[in-house]
């Protein structure tokens, strides 16, 4: 069986649209290549990991109390309730329920649960949140869900490859900028969505996180981070809408991936997830760090 290798956007839809095959199996050949693995032995693995998304997710629905600096927990819970709630919303139950499932993920990994670093820790939320919410109102079955979830895998080696998904390298673009574009192609793809439009949900997610600080108070993953996951999976929905509408990426996947590294390259340390700037400077993050014990910071100015 022929091995697909991409290092690009590129790349990739080339391969897509060559063999006429959608991103997730462009990906899942890719892995079994990679990682010398059985297709069923890879699509296990992937399995195992949309377990602990769901098990992350309802963790941290049910979580009550406080984290140990007291900056988040038990808002998850909120935000579902608020989701059925007979207010007068204004935005789709989807997507409330997707922003409740982010944020408990973020609140799991605060209170040491088990999460998937998918693409990284601080960003844990946005890919589950999107794809679990989206299966639920579509009423899709899992292995559409993980079909979902390769796509997004492929998106996450590019920018990776390319750039970075770590803050401390390339500021919170990295991460909750990278975890919308993998979220919005992973969407895309399960609503029916070609691979130009997944690459165009990803481009348009990301170009509108570009220049996302990290500044997390006190250097824990809380504060912006968890409620952050869910502004990220709104990103994503609004990404994958437009892409869907018709409407392209002016500029290519990979040229927003490059402007994502140079901007990142530009940021001061401060902003690159040192907790030296930005909100974890501010009197209230200043007062945080001294509750928790840490010395006071200056500025790094």
């Amino acid at each position: 069986m022929k091995r697909f290798v991409f290092h690009t956007g590129a790349e990739l839809l080339r391969l897509a649209e060559k063999y006429k095959m959608p991103i997730s199996e462009i990906a899942l050949n890719y892995e079994q290549g990679v990682s010398e693995k059985t297709e069923k032995e890879v699509i296990a693995k992937m399995k195992r990991n949309l377990d602990v998304m769901r098990e992350a997710v309802k963790s941290g629905l049910r979580l009550n109390k406080k984290s140990f600096s007291g900056m988040s927990g038990g808002n998850a819970g909120k935000m579902l309730k608020y989701a059925g709630s007979k207010s007068k919303k204004i935005t789709s139950k989807a997507l409330l329920k997707a922003m409740a499932y982010a944020i408990a993920c973020g609140e799991t990994n605060a209170q040491m649960g088990r999460i998937v670093a998918f693409p990284t820790a601080g960003a844990s939320g946005v890919i589950p949140a999107a794809v679990l919410s989206v299966s639920e109102e579509l009423k899709l079955s899992d292995e559409k869900i993980m079909k979902g979830l390769f796509t997004a895998s492929a998106i996450g080696l590019i920018i990776a490859e390319n750039a970075t998904l770590a803050g401390a390298y390339g500021g919170c673009q990295a991460e909750i900028g990278s975890a919308s574009a993998m979220a919005a192609a992973a969407i895309t793809e399960m609503r029916g969505g070609t691979p130009k439009q997944c690459l165009d949900a990803a481009s348009l997610s990301l170009k509108n996180m570009l220049g996302l600080t990290c500044d997390p108070i006190a250097g824990l993953v809380e504060v912006p981070c968890v409620k952050r996951n869910a502004m990220g999976v709104t990103n994503a929905f609004s990404g994958s809408e437009i892409a869907l509408a018709g409407i392209e990426s002016f500029v290519t996947f990979d040229d927003v991936v490059e402007a994502m590294k140079t901007t990142g390259e530009m940021m001061p340390s401060a902003l690159r997830e040192t907790a030296l700037g930005g909100l974890a400077l501010t009197p209230t993050g200043c007062r945080i760090r001294a509750k928790i014990g840490l010395p006071p910071i200056k500025s790094a100015h």
